[in-house]
């Protein structure tokens, strides 16, 4: 019985043999020395079926090893990485690429039609070289497009070479620890739609779930409204880095007009550039935001404020605070919670609470133990406190100079004399006589 063969069985110089694989950065690793495993016809392409050569590596320390998926013929055609099918120059999924640049994708899905195209394509690349690319396929993008500009990733993404989740850990019966070659994380949910992925939808840009949350981004990206001062046609860029000149800004942003000035501030690393006229500003403001890498890093454009701001601003943070001027007599608003005010004495400078005909002025150069025996109307002379409290007073026991043992003595001892009028108001506790010192009965 006659069976009908394709090409792939019997002619096996259809089949890809290459000495290095093409990969995106991300895939290669941060590691310059990569140990690669070369296997000639080790596996078949997952889309178009033919056997090709594969490499295997580990991108880097504590991360997974990676293999090529498709063949180079098929990254070709697409300009994607062998491994992750995201193309090589933005690092996107081709659907959101082929959105971008309005592409029409012509590659067949059959069997027998994409054979055919697959060899055809390939003859046309060894004659015309791997910079040829034919009529109809994708290749490189040759124009530029704002929203890849903005989507684009600007420095390799590793996180994505880490180890799968480990099976066991999950159940809780991971016994390996730390030399588990897998990684101990929490799982993705399963209703996310990132963990449903196809190298198939992936590669002609279709139902991809990492495309549609890309294009869902794009769309909510902000816009660099220009301000309402017309006299304003500076721009301030930010994110420069410490390697940027003067001259590189200045390489990038004269084809928008005519400069007027370029201020370097290698400090702040952050420029401000210049314009003669509003509408340059605007087209260099609108064709850089968000789209202008330099050095391997994206830019921050926006508007500068206008000099009349800036010198206000300037002139409030340089002026005292408790100058007349801005921010010196400024009113805050109260604080919730707070008690309130205290009462104030009659006289501000009674802090006693002591009445006018109980109030003694001192003699000037007199000192406090100079004072007489009853200067002060209506209290007791130090004296009489004295013989009171060494028992001399009336009640003690004689002359003879000890301690009284009397009720009167005890009682003098217990309850210092008060001054006249101190409980007529109290402010503060420690203003109550009963609480310096005193024994209530």
């Amino acid at each position: 019985m006659a069976m009908s063969k394709t090409t792939n069985t019997y002619n096996r110089q259809n089949w890809e043999d290459s000495e290095f694989p093409i990969l995106c950065q991300t895939c290669l690793g941060d590691n310059p020395y990569v140990r690669m495993i070369k296997e000639r016809y080790g596996k078949e392409c997952k889309i178009c079926t033919r056997p090709f050569t594969i490499f295997r590596w580990c991108p880097g320390a504590r991360m997974r090893f990676k293999k090529t998926e498709i063949c180079q013929t098929c990254s070709k055609l697409k300009n994607v990485c062998q491994t992750c099918l995201l193309d090589l120059e933005y690092g996107l999924p081709t659907q959101v690429r082929d959105a971008a640049l309005k592409i029409q994708d012509k590659i067949p899905e059959s069997d027998v039609n994409k054979e055919f195209y697959i060899q055809n394509i390939e003859a046309q690349l060894k004659a015309g070289g791997d910079n040829t690319v034919a009529a109809g396929a994708v290749g490189k993008s040759l124009a530029a497009s704002d929203m890849l500009a903005k989507l684009a990733r600007t420095a390799p993404y590793y996180k994505r070479n880490l180890p799968h989740i480990c099976s066991f850990w999950v159940k809780g019966e991971c016994k390996r620890g730390e030399e588990c070659p897998y990684r101990h994380d929490k799982p993705v949910e399963p209703d996310d739609p990132l963990s449903e992925q196809n190298i198939r939808d992936r590669y002609y840009g279709r139902n991809d779930p990492v495309a549609d949350k890309l294009m869902k981004r794009a769309a909510s990206i902000p816009t660099l409204d220009p301000p309402e001062d017309k006299t304003i046609t500076t721009l301030y860029v930010g994110n420069l880095g410490d390697h940027l000149t003067e001259v590189d800004i200045r390489d990038n942003f004269y084809h928008y007009g005519e400069i007027r000035s370029v201020s370097l501030v290698p400090r702040q690393q952050c420029a401000f550039v210049q314009y003669t006229k509003r509408a340059a500003a605007e087209l260099a403001a609108e064709k850089t935001f968000n789209k202008l890498i330099l050095g391997g890093k994206k830019l921050t454009i926006k508007w500068a404020h206008s000099q009349a701001k800036s010198t206000a601003y300037a002139q409030q943070s340089s002026a005292p605070r408790g100058s007349g001027g801005a921010g010196g007599n400024r009113i805050f608003d109260p604080v919730p919670g707070l008690p309130g005010q205290l009462p104030l004495p009659p006289n501000p400078t009674d802090y006693f609470n002591l009445q006018a005909s109980e109030m003694a002025v001192l003699p000037p150069g007199m000192k406090i133990h100079q004072l007489p025996p009853g200067l002060i109307p209506g209290a007791p002379s130090y004296a009489s406190m004295y013989q009171q409290q060494q028992g001399q007073g009336p009640g003690t026991g004689g002359g003879s100079g000890k301690p009284g043992t009397s009720a009167g003595s005890a009682q003098g001892m217990m309850h210092p004399p008060s001054m006249p009028g101190m409980q007529q108001q109290l402010h503060y506790p420690s203003q109550d006589p009963a609480r310096l010192g005193a024994l209530k009965k």
